[in-house]
């Protein structure tokens, strides 16, 4: 099947599937590409915990922060489903400044990355992305927003009403009435600009050979992996990745690696029609056509 087909029927699915989807898919070496609209900017979620460790590794690194440095972090008691780690606990904790980059970005804890931002303000974060070259990511406010939405207003029952306000209350613009879904307040980027950054950390670039290891390091250890790593994993492959999830939000970016030394950046943003938290057809479906996408570019 030819490109232009195989976007259009890709395009049908994702219709019939109630998925808007903003993919890229690179070939690391190549260069090559091939996606669905991958330059529109979307509210980015919990992705944005990879820049924040990597401006903290980076700070690190210059001697700025020191890893064992260990930090009294208050607990979340947060009872919705969905955050983990420290956004759960019931008790403040003592955790270093080493582990914290753990549990930010391979447990995706919300109250974690919000101790790094503390150290590491949303201004200071995106100085240094830009410093490293990388364009497309804007950083503007720490996770806590991301724990203070529609679904924790309503009762379990009546989540799908957080859900269809989501779907429903944003502008031609991209502006919302929600502000973590509005690009204009919220922490954005495109699938473009995450492959960008991606790209960056597996391939050599301004970021310090030291940092970007440690950055694919926490990458590799994601304990989250519904979404795209059961059509990216297998013997025979490697993937590293981080998912964001925010009301009808569904992300995931990652870099699989084949025993055959063909290494592909992934970026996958998509916004849900569907009115419903569990969606693991969304989840397939995203899953899907990153597959296919990087099934045909290895074939080009």
């Amino acid at each position: 099947m030819n490109t232009e087909a195989l976007l259009r029927d890709l395009r049908g699915e994702l219709h019939d599937g109630g998925l808007r989807c903003c993919v890229l898919v690179r070939d690391l070496e190549s260069g090559d590409e091939i996606g669905l609209e991958p330059d529109t900017p979307l509210p980015v979620a919990s992705l944005v915990k990879i820049p924040l460790a990597l401006a903290t590794v980076e700070r690190i690194r210059r001697g700025e922060i020191d890893g064992a440095t260990a930090l009294d972090v208050e607990p979340g008691r947060i009872t919705t489903p969905g955050p983990t780690g420290v956004s759960r606990f019931r008790h403040p904790a003592r955790i270093a400044v080493d582990d914290l980059l753990y549990l930010s970005t391979s447990v995706s804890d919300n109250s974690a990355g919000d101790a790094l931002f503390d150290l590491t303000p949303p201004a200071r974060v995106a100085a240094i992305i830009e410093e490293f070259g990388l364009r497309g990511l804007t950083v503007r406010h720490s996770l806590r927003a991301l724990s203070d939405t529609p679904t924790e207003r309503f009762a379990a029952e009546q989540v799908h009403l957080a859900h269809s306000l989501a779907i429903d209350a944003g502008t031609g613009g991209r502006g919302h009435r929600i502000p973590q879904l509005d690009t204009t307040r919220a922490n954005t980027g495109s699938a473009r600009a995450c492959v960008e950054l991606l790209q960056a950390l597996w391939t050599p670039s301004k970021i310090p050979p030291e940092v970007a290891g440690r950055v694919r390091e926490l990458m590799a250890h994601n304990l989250i992996r519904h979404r795209l790593a059961p059509d990216f994993s297998s013997d025979a492959t490697a993937w590293s990745s981080k998912t964001g999830t925010l009301l009808n939000l569904r992300h995931e970016i990652g870099v699989v690696e084949h025993a055959d030394g063909q290494a592909f950046a992934v970026a996958v943003l998509t916004e849900s029609l569907v009115p419903a938290s569990t969606q693991f057809g969304a989840d397939a479906l995203m899953a899907y056509v990153a597959r296919t996408l990087r099934d045909h570019l290895r074939q080009l």
